[in-house]
Protein backbone atom coordinates (compact mmCIF):
# COMPACT_ATOMS: atom_id res chain seq x y z
CA UNK A 1 0.00 0.00 0.00
CA UNK A 2 1.49 3.33 -0.82
CA UNK A 3 2.38 5.54 2.22
CA UNK A 4 2.33 8.90 1.22
CA UNK A 5 1.96 11.24 3.74
CA UNK A 6 -0.77 14.65 3.33
CA UNK A 7 1.02 17.47 2.01
CA UNK A 8 -1.38 21.06 1.14
CA UNK A 9 1.95 21.41 -1.13
CA UNK A 10 1.28 18.61 -3.55
CA UNK A 11 -0.22 20.01 -6.25
CA UNK A 12 -2.01 17.19 -7.18
CA UNK A 13 -2.85 14.48 -4.17
CA UNK A 14 -4.71 11.37 -5.37
CA UNK A 15 -4.78 8.61 -2.79
CA UNK A 16 -6.76 5.02 -3.50
CA UNK A 17 -9.03 6.43 -6.65
CA UNK A 18 -11.27 3.76 -7.90
CA UNK A 19 -13.77 4.69 -10.79
CA UNK A 20 -15.93 2.84 -12.16
CA UNK A 21 -18.04 3.55 -15.97
CA UNK A 22 -20.98 1.95 -17.60
CA UNK A 23 -24.14 -0.33 -16.28
CA UNK A 24 -25.03 -3.62 -16.24
CA UNK A 25 -22.74 -6.13 -17.78
CA UNK A 26 -20.90 -3.39 -19.37
CA UNK A 27 -19.70 -2.08 -16.19
CA UNK A 28 -15.48 -1.66 -16.04
CA UNK A 29 -13.24 -0.39 -13.22
CA UNK A 30 -11.32 2.37 -15.38
CA UNK A 31 -9.42 3.23 -12.12
CA UNK A 32 -8.14 0.64 -9.69
CA UNK A 33 -7.17 1.82 -6.44
CA UNK A 34 -5.02 4.72 -8.26
CA UNK A 35 -2.35 6.22 -6.57
CA UNK A 36 -0.50 9.72 -7.51
CA UNK A 37 1.19 12.75 -5.89
CA UNK A 38 2.91 15.28 -8.65
CA UNK A 39 4.41 18.44 -6.68
CA UNK A 40 4.69 22.37 -8.42
CA UNK A 41 6.84 22.70 -11.02
CA UNK A 42 6.94 18.63 -11.82
CA UNK A 43 5.98 17.57 -15.57
CA UNK A 44 4.58 14.04 -15.31
CA UNK A 45 3.81 11.33 -18.25
CA UNK A 46 1.39 9.06 -18.21
CA UNK A 47 1.32 6.12 -21.16
CA UNK A 48 -0.27 3.13 -21.66
CA UNK A 49 -2.49 1.00 -23.76
CA UNK A 50 -6.12 2.87 -25.24
CA UNK A 51 -8.87 1.98 -22.76
CA UNK A 52 -6.44 1.70 -19.69
CA UNK A 53 -7.55 4.41 -17.90
CA UNK A 54 -5.69 7.35 -18.95
CA UNK A 55 -8.55 9.41 -19.85
CA UNK A 56 -10.44 8.68 -16.40
CA UNK A 57 -7.49 9.56 -14.46
CA UNK A 58 -7.52 13.21 -15.88
CA UNK A 59 -11.60 13.16 -15.56
CA UNK A 60 -10.73 12.91 -11.88
CA UNK A 61 -8.05 15.17 -11.73
CA UNK A 62 -9.52 18.10 -13.45
CA UNK A 63 -12.51 17.97 -11.62
CA UNK A 64 -15.04 16.66 -14.46
CA UNK A 65 -15.82 13.96 -12.34
CA UNK A 66 -15.92 12.63 -9.19
CA UNK A 67 -13.69 9.04 -8.06
CA UNK A 68 -16.49 6.22 -6.67
CA UNK A 69 -13.40 6.04 -3.93
CA UNK A 70 -10.82 7.16 -2.47
CA UNK A 71 -9.45 10.87 -2.38
CA UNK A 72 -8.54 13.69 -4.61
CA UNK A 73 -6.87 16.93 -3.87
CA UNK A 74 -5.64 19.77 -5.71
CA UNK A 75 -3.45 22.20 -3.94
CA UNK A 76 -4.78 20.78 -0.87
CA UNK A 77 -8.92 21.32 -1.90
CA UNK A 78 -10.96 17.92 -1.67
CA UNK A 79 -12.40 17.69 -5.33
CA UNK A 80 -14.68 14.76 -4.49
CA UNK A 81 -16.58 18.11 -1.83
CA UNK A 82 -17.55 20.29 -4.68
CA UNK A 83 -20.68 20.82 -6.11
CA UNK A 84 -21.61 21.50 -9.98
CA UNK A 85 -21.09 25.23 -9.52
CA UNK A 86 -17.77 25.05 -7.29
CA UNK A 87 -16.19 22.38 -9.18
CA UNK A 88 -16.36 24.30 -12.62
CA UNK A 89 -15.42 27.92 -10.53
CA UNK A 90 -12.29 25.65 -9.28
CA UNK A 91 -12.06 23.94 -12.72
CA UNK A 92 -11.65 28.06 -13.90
CA UNK A 93 -9.53 29.39 -11.54
CA UNK A 94 -7.22 26.38 -10.18
CA UNK A 95 -6.87 24.19 -13.27
CA UNK A 96 -5.83 24.44 -16.94
CA UNK A 97 -6.44 22.39 -19.61
CA UNK A 98 -4.36 21.48 -23.21
CA UNK A 99 -6.34 19.11 -25.85
CA UNK A 100 -5.62 17.37 -28.20
CA UNK A 101 -6.61 19.91 -30.99
CA UNK A 102 -6.59 23.12 -29.39
CA UNK A 103 -9.99 23.83 -29.43
CA UNK A 104 -9.53 27.31 -30.73
CA UNK A 105 -12.01 29.67 -32.05
CA UNK A 106 -12.11 30.02 -35.45
CA UNK A 107 -12.80 34.10 -35.52
CA UNK A 108 -10.42 35.03 -32.83
CA UNK A 109 -6.61 36.06 -33.15
CA UNK A 110 -4.13 34.43 -30.50
CA UNK A 111 -4.11 37.25 -28.27
CA UNK A 112 -8.14 37.30 -28.67
CA UNK A 113 -8.03 33.74 -27.52
CA UNK A 114 -6.43 34.49 -24.17
CA UNK A 115 -8.37 37.97 -23.48
CA UNK A 116 -11.75 36.02 -23.91
CA UNK A 117 -10.61 33.86 -20.83
CA UNK A 118 -9.92 36.45 -18.75
CA UNK A 119 -12.90 38.16 -19.60
CA UNK A 120 -15.24 34.71 -18.78
CA UNK A 121 -12.83 34.30 -15.54
CA UNK A 122 -14.04 38.11 -14.77
CA UNK A 123 -10.75 39.38 -15.52
CA UNK A 124 -11.55 42.19 -18.33
CA UNK A 125 -7.28 43.86 -17.50
CA UNK A 126 -5.80 39.93 -19.18
CA UNK A 127 -2.51 41.21 -21.18
CA UNK A 128 -1.98 38.44 -23.68
CA UNK A 129 1.95 39.49 -24.54
CA UNK A 130 3.30 37.89 -21.52
CA UNK A 131 2.22 34.48 -21.98
CA UNK A 132 2.14 34.65 -25.47
CA UNK A 133 5.60 35.55 -25.87
CA UNK A 134 6.05 32.33 -23.02
CA UNK A 135 5.50 30.28 -25.77
CA UNK A 136 7.47 31.81 -28.54
CA UNK A 137 4.15 33.55 -29.78
CA UNK A 138 4.29 37.16 -29.60
CA UNK A 139 4.83 37.44 -33.81
CA UNK A 140 1.69 35.58 -34.16
CA UNK A 141 -0.60 37.11 -31.94
CA UNK A 142 -2.97 38.83 -34.73
CA UNK A 143 -2.88 35.52 -36.20
CA UNK A 144 -6.83 33.59 -36.27
CA UNK A 145 -6.27 30.21 -36.09
CA UNK A 146 -6.33 29.13 -39.93
CA UNK A 147 -3.19 31.32 -40.21
CA UNK A 148 -1.02 28.95 -37.68
CA UNK A 149 0.21 25.30 -38.50
CA UNK A 150 -0.52 22.56 -35.80
CA UNK A 151 2.17 23.21 -33.31
CA UNK A 152 1.73 27.17 -33.33
CA UNK A 153 -2.28 26.39 -32.26
CA UNK A 154 -0.90 23.77 -29.38
CA UNK A 155 1.24 26.91 -28.27
CA UNK A 156 -1.83 29.32 -28.20
CA UNK A 157 -3.51 26.58 -26.53
CA UNK A 158 -1.20 26.18 -23.63
CA UNK A 159 -1.29 29.41 -23.22
CA UNK A 160 -4.57 30.14 -23.10
CA UNK A 161 -4.58 27.17 -20.29
CA UNK A 162 -2.14 29.39 -18.56
CA UNK A 163 -3.85 32.67 -18.36
CA UNK A 164 -5.67 32.23 -15.16
CA UNK A 165 -1.89 30.82 -13.45
CA UNK A 166 -3.49 27.84 -12.98
CA UNK A 167 -1.54 25.16 -10.32
CA UNK A 168 -2.50 22.13 -12.33
CA UNK A 169 -2.17 21.66 -15.68
CA UNK A 170 -3.78 19.01 -17.64
CA UNK A 171 -2.35 17.98 -21.17
CA UNK A 172 -4.69 15.25 -23.00
CA UNK A 173 -2.99 13.80 -26.21
CA UNK A 174 -1.54 17.15 -26.87
CA UNK A 175 0.68 15.55 -29.70
CA UNK A 176 -1.81 13.45 -31.17
CA UNK A 177 -2.34 15.77 -34.29
CA UNK A 178 1.50 16.81 -34.63
CA UNK A 179 4.02 15.41 -36.47
CA UNK A 180 7.26 14.26 -34.58
CA UNK A 181 8.97 17.79 -34.91
CA UNK A 182 6.17 20.13 -33.34
CA UNK A 183 5.37 17.06 -30.98
CA UNK A 184 9.07 17.90 -29.41
CA UNK A 185 7.87 21.82 -29.62
CA UNK A 186 5.24 21.25 -27.77
CA UNK A 187 6.44 19.10 -25.28
CA UNK A 188 9.26 21.13 -24.70
CA UNK A 189 7.34 24.69 -24.14
CA UNK A 190 5.08 22.20 -21.73
CA UNK A 191 8.55 21.74 -19.89
CA UNK A 192 9.63 24.68 -19.82
CA UNK A 193 6.22 25.73 -18.28
CA UNK A 194 6.38 23.74 -15.69
CA UNK A 195 10.02 24.31 -14.51
CA UNK A 196 9.94 28.46 -15.21
CA UNK A 197 5.78 29.02 -13.78
CA UNK A 198 6.32 26.17 -11.46
CA UNK A 199 3.27 24.27 -12.72
CA UNK A 200 2.20 20.81 -12.28
CA UNK A 201 1.42 19.40 -15.39
CA UNK A 202 0.34 16.02 -16.25
CA UNK A 203 0.32 14.54 -20.00
CA UNK A 204 -1.27 11.36 -20.69
CA UNK A 205 0.28 10.54 -24.29
CA UNK A 206 0.79 7.47 -26.63
CA UNK A 207 4.00 9.13 -27.88
CA UNK A 208 6.77 8.25 -26.54
CA UNK A 209 9.10 9.94 -28.54
CA UNK A 210 8.52 13.43 -26.64
CA UNK A 211 9.02 11.55 -23.25
CA UNK A 212 12.86 12.78 -22.31
CA UNK A 213 11.23 16.16 -21.69
CA UNK A 214 9.17 14.89 -18.66
CA UNK A 215 10.35 14.78 -14.97
CA UNK A 216 8.88 11.21 -14.27
CA UNK A 217 7.06 8.59 -16.67
CA UNK A 218 4.26 6.54 -15.33
CA UNK A 219 1.90 3.77 -16.83
CA UNK A 220 -1.23 2.97 -16.91
CA UNK A 221 -2.55 -0.36 -17.89
CA UNK A 222 -6.33 -1.88 -16.70
CA UNK A 223 -6.68 1.06 -14.66
CA UNK A 224 -3.71 0.74 -12.32
CA UNK A 225 -1.13 3.07 -12.58
CA UNK A 226 2.94 2.00 -11.93
CA UNK A 227 6.43 3.49 -13.10
CA UNK A 228 7.06 2.65 -16.70
CA UNK A 229 9.46 -0.12 -18.05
Amino acid sequence: MNTATTSPALALDIRDASLELGDGDARVRALDSVWLQVEPGEFVAIVGPSGSGKSSLLAVAGALTHADSGTVRVHGTELGALSGNAAARFRRDTIGFVFQSGNLIPALTAADQLRLVGRLAGNRAVDPAPLLKAVGMSARADHRPGQLSGGERQRVGIARALVNAPTLLLGDEPTAALDRARSHEVVRVLAEQAHESNVAVVMVTHDHDVLEHCDRVLEMVDGRLSPAA
